[in-house]
């Protein structure tokens, strides 16, 4: 049975959507229904469509369905996905859990590990490719760790950060300065040496780059700490690490606390560090970050951006050239105050 078409349009009305249609086959497709709103019959409208009768039919079924958006070519729906609501939350759970290895064989989770475990658990096949987009619309992506320590207390971070703002109102009040003068600054060290580290490059899809990688063990120690609030910062660049490398440091900072300030230098709680032989300046009070929690520190994230960018893939000439690179390096962040507050600024310490 012939079927009609809709009759809120005409053949004027579709030639003119058709002069405006951005899509090739939808404005083909409503030039040879306008035929058939003029008189033509299917055959010529067929002819002008270049295909069958049947294919005008089901054009003239979509149009008479949606108008002339109906002519859009869509999109396949392809075949619906294997894993349903519960295979989504079981693999959702079994990635923040991880996996064990005596159970699993693996320490981490790899794509194929996941296909496995899901044929195992549910007898659903499927590709790694589609455990990726999986994973993806779930809203994982294959992220860097971030190193913590084994014995690192239950709670210790929570703890510390919560009571963070309550122990500096209490310095400023031993120290009788305004709560706006206290500089809260971070201080870490960190080791140069000629025994480099390699980073990661651009290189073609299958290949292997290389990079220089000296063998020798020349070294030295960066003496940094920095107040992301301000982007300023203080740094030496020494031979040793021990209390008499730290009391210059700490004269450093003092020099570079404003005038009329007060600066809470927050830092691990390594030996020199916390020994009774530091001279600590009247304008600098020590807080001790909680033992085996180096996450805290945001001088972490400051190592690593200068190795990352400054300081790895090269190999250092002598003990002298290890220093020049250092001091080069703190000298060209401290260029940057922007881009100490980006690394350190955090929440907990500066968002009250």
């Amino acid at each position: 049975m012939p079927i009609a078409l809709r009759a809120d349009f005409d053949a004027r009305s579709m030639r003119v959507a058709a002069k405006r249609a951005k899509d090739a086959a939808q404005a083909r497709r409503l030039l040879a229904l306008a035929a058939i709103y003029e008189g033509a019959s299917r055959s010529k409208a067929a002819e002008i469509g270049g295909v069958t009768r049947q294919i005008v039919r089901d054009w003239v079924v979509r149009f008479n369905a949606d108008g002339p958006e109906g002519l859009i070519n869509r999109k396949a729906p392809g075949q619906p996905s294997r894993l349903n609501d519960a295979h989504r939350a079981a693999l959702a759970t079994a990635i923040e859990s991880g996996p064990i290895p005596a159970a699993h064989g693996v320490v981490r989770w790899r794509l194929v590990d996941l296909c496995q475990w899901m044929f195992e658990e549910f007898r659903v096949t499927i590709a790694k490719q589609t455990m990726s987009r999986e994973l993806r619309a779930l809203g994982y992506r294959k992220l860097s760790a971030r190193p913590k320590h084994h014995a690192q207390a239950e709670g210790a971070i929570e703890d510390f950060k919560k009571g963070f703002p309550a122990r500096l109102e209490e310095i400023a009040r031993e120290k009788g300065v305004a709560a706006d003068k206290i500089e809260v600054w971070f201080e870490d060290e960190a080791r140069i040496g000629q025994k480099n580290k390699i980073t990661r490059r651009w290189a073609k899809k299958g290949t292997r780059p290389s990079a220089p990688h000296d063998q020798r063990t020349a070294s030295t120690y960066i003496f940094g700490a920095i107040c992301p609030k301000d982007g300023k910062g203080a740094a030496l660049v020494l031979p040793k690490c021990d209390t008499f490398a730290m009391n210059l440091h700490l004269e450093e900072i003092a020099k570079n606390v404003a005038p009329g300030a007060h600066a809470v230098l927050i830092l691990d709680q390594a030996g020199w560090h916390t020994t009774d032989k530091l001279a600590v300046p009247a304008n600098i009070t020590i807080l001790p970050l909680p033992p085996k929690c180096p996450e805290l520190n945001p001088a972490e994230n400051v190592w690593q951006f200068l190795r990352d960018n400054w300081l790895s893939n090269r190999v250092f000439k002598s003990y002298d050239d290890v220093v020049d690179h250092c001091c080069h390096a703190w000298n060209k962040l401290i260029d940057q105050p922007w881009r100490i507050m980006s690394i350190g600024l955090r929440d907990w310490a500066h968002g009250f």
